[in-house]
């Protein structure tokens, strides 16, 4: 079998062999960062894993961050030592083993205060030696007149000078699509539009789930050794599920935090822009990502948990005021080229009060009375580490297949997430034929054939940006994308469902 026709995805196989499985060592629950981090790491020790995915990899928060690998600057304030040099190594691997997803990129704060340049280089060159031998570069501190004539765009009244430090980006959506791919290819089962309905319990604790394959409407049930929940902002609900009538007591708050895309006119520098000081205290960003500027993010506390979130008015308008305090060239509501929001689970502490800012970004992983292993928190960059804790959790609880010693750990530091897909795309045709700017035909039935693809928004939003780029656009040729879907076989291309949800892109 060639190498193309092997990693070829074909859901009515996965779906008989989710059917035909008795036992499974590992369900994982979410397809995001955490859980497709916990199936690769699964599946490269051996374990037998299903990881399924109510909607698409990376839906939720995994596909809606500001894009940045870091160590959490910020978090240097909070004291969180341990937390900033775990995420400034993670960072490193990243960049290692995804390298054509992720880059370093460097940031220049500017300063409108006469001490504020010392101050901010002193603690950002701390930033860089808790780095140690991965530091991405050396941290410096810019007069008024090197700020100013590396970017002018920023406003020069009131500039005292500025520093220039250097961290990473990436595209979030992708690397998800990368570690789906690298999962299987390890031999675990990633199957998508797959929602987990209930479990299946005795004695009192979760021993399967029952599931609907969302495509045909075929329910399935699925056995398993050990059940892990880490399905993001809707682990309490699950955990609901799980618990029955006698329930359990939430463990996160949820947060929004919103973005807004413009024209790179406004910001045509390679660097990242990083207002050190908005009204209410925080810090935003303007960083340059495919060709286009994203500006945020908000952080906004929440009490839903939508599945599609959607930017508030006052979080626009505040991102814009705040961006254009320091900008020669403020954007306005005209300019927006598509806003879109992400929802954050952060694992709040039992006495926990105030704003959703002021919570640890630190993840947790534990065990639930009903036996359901849950993992909430953290963020993009420590998804190895988080997916580590909960395979150690699950050793240190027993659930691992008795028999095997699992202790001796195959390490994920090392283990490239990328595949030559040149070599993949040989043979599918379309590659002269663009759809938009840097998608072709090609591209779609690539995405279909080798990552999962199935509707016109897993094309537009996840395998292609497009939609997180250029809302108009993306509505533009949403239906010569989803004539190619169903070239490949798709029936249902879910058109009329992305045209709906992509009203809410658009400013």
């Amino acid at each position: 079998m060639s190498e193309n026709e092997h990693s070829r995805v074909d859901r009515s196989t996965l779906v008989a062999r989710l059917k035909s499985e008795p036992l499974w060592d590992l369900a994982v629950i979410g397809g995001g960062a955490t859980g497709l981090g916990v199936a690769v790491d699964a599946a490269l020790r051996g374990l037998k894993v299903v990881l399924l995915e109510a909607d698409d990899f990376a839906k939720g928060s995994s596909s809606r961050a500001t894009k940045l690998l870091h160590g959490g600057v910020r978090y240097l304030a909070m004291g969180q030592l341990s937390l900033v040099r775990e995420a400034l190594h993670e960072r490193a691997v990243i960049l290692g083993n995804a390298p054509s997803i992720s880059r370093p990129l460097s940031f220049v704060m500017p300063a409108y205060r006469w001490w504020e340049p010392f101050a901010l280089g002193l603690g950002l060159r701390f930033y860089e030696r808790l780095a140690g031998r991965h530091s991405l570069g050396a941290t410096r501190r810019l007069s008024r007149k090197q700020l100013l004539a590396a970017l002018p765009q920023v406003k020069g009244e009131g500039l005292k000078g500025g520093v220039r430090y250097w961290d990473a980006q990436f595209d979030d959506a992708q690397l998800a699509i990368a570690l789906a791919r690298s999962a299987s290819r390890l031999g675990a089962l990633t199957l998508n539009h797959f929602r987990v309905d209930s479990f299946i319990q005795q004695g009192g604790r979760v021993t399967g789930l029952r599931g609907t394959d969302t495509e045909t409407g075929a329910p399935c049930e699925v056995q398993a050794r050990c059940i892990v929940n880490a399905a993001g902002v809707w682990v309490d609900d699950l955990r609901q599920q799980a618990a029955g009538p006698a329930g359990t007591p939430p463990r996160l708050k949820v947060s929004q935090g919103s973005h807004v895309v413009i024209d790179r006119d406004f910001w045509p520098s390679d660097e990242a822009l990083l207002l050190p000081r908005t009204r209410d205290g925080r810090v935003l960003f303007a960083v340059p990502w495919l060709g286009k500027v994203i500006l945020g993010t908000t952080e906004q506390p929440l009490e839903d948990r939508p599945t599609e979130p959607r930017p508030m008015t006052e979080e626009i308008d505040f991102i814009l005021s705040e961006v254009g305090r320091y900008l020669v060239r403020p954007p306005t509501r005209a300019d927006i080229r598509s806003a879109w929001a992400g929802l954050r689970p952060l694992v709040q502490p039992s006495a926990a009060a105030g704003g959703t800012a002021r919570i640890s970004r630190e993840h947790a992983v534990w065990t639930d009375p009903s036996g359901l292993v849950c993992v909430a928190g953290g963020k993009w960059t420590t998804y190895r580490a988080m997916a580590r804790d909960v395979l150690a959790h699950c050793i240190a609880e027993d659930r691992i297949p008795p028999g095997r010693d699992w202790r001796v750990e195959r390490s994920t530091e090392h283990l490239p997430l990328e595949r030559d897909d040149n070599l993949l795309r040989t043979g599918i045709p379309g590659a002269d034929r663009l759809i938009a700017e840097g998608l072709s035909e090609q591209r779609v039935r690539f995405a279909v054939r080798h990552e999962f693809a199935r509707k016109v928004e897993d094309v537009l939003a996840r395998r292609s940006r497009l939609l997180f780029l250029d809302a108009r656009a993306a509505r533009a040729v949403a239906p010569a994308v989803a004539d190619l879907l169903h070239a490949e076989g798709i029936l249902q291309t879910g058109l009329e469902d992305f045209m709906a949800l992509s009203e809410g892109y658009l400013p």
